[in-house]
C-alpha cells in the first residue's frame, strides 16, 4: 500500500505548491497595494453608464446580439486550429471541406452584415 501513495507524492506536492502560491498570490496585493481610490477610479466604466437606478433594469438588445454574435463567430473560427494541425493528414478533402465551411461562415458573415446586426446605433 505505501508503494501506491509514492506514486502520488508528485501530485501532492504539486497541489500544495499551487495552494500556497495562490493563497500568497491572493493576500500579497491586499498588503502591499496602495489603497487611494478616486472618483475617476470608482466610475462606471464597463457598460458606459452609471448605475443610477434598479440593478434589473433591461439592456438594449443590440448588446446581447453583438455579444452573441461575437460568440458564435469565435468558436466557429476555433475549428482552424485542429484543422491547421492535421492538414497534412487530411489532404484534398479536409482541405474542401474546410473552404465550404469558411464559404458558409463568410455567407453569414455578409447577411449578418447586411441586416444591420453588427450596428450599434
Amino acid at each position: 500500500m505505501p508503494n501506491i501513495l509514492v506514486e502520488y507524492l508528485p501530485i501532492i506536492i504539486f497541489l500544495g505548491i499551487a495552494g500556497v502560491l495562490g493563497a500568497v498570490l491572493l493576500v500579497l496585493p491586499l498588503l502591499l497595494a496602495p489603497n487611494n481610490p478616486d472618483p475617476e477610479k470608482l466610475s462606471a466604466y464597463e457598460c458606459g453608464f452609471n448605475a443610477f437606478d434598479d440593478a434589473r433594469l433591461k439592456f438594449d438588445v443590440r448588446f446581447y446580439l453583438v455579444a452573441i454574435l461575437f460568440i458564435i463567430f469565435d468558436l466557429e473560427v476555433t475549428f482552424l486550429f485542429p484543422w491547421a494541425i492535421t492538414l497534412g493528414k487530411t489532404g484534398t478533402f479536409g482541405f474542401w471541406s474546410m473552404m465550404s465551411f469558411l464559404g458558409v461562415l463568410t455567407v453569414g458573415f455578409i447577411y449578418e452584415w447586411k441586416k444591420g446586426a453588427l450596428e450599434w446605433e
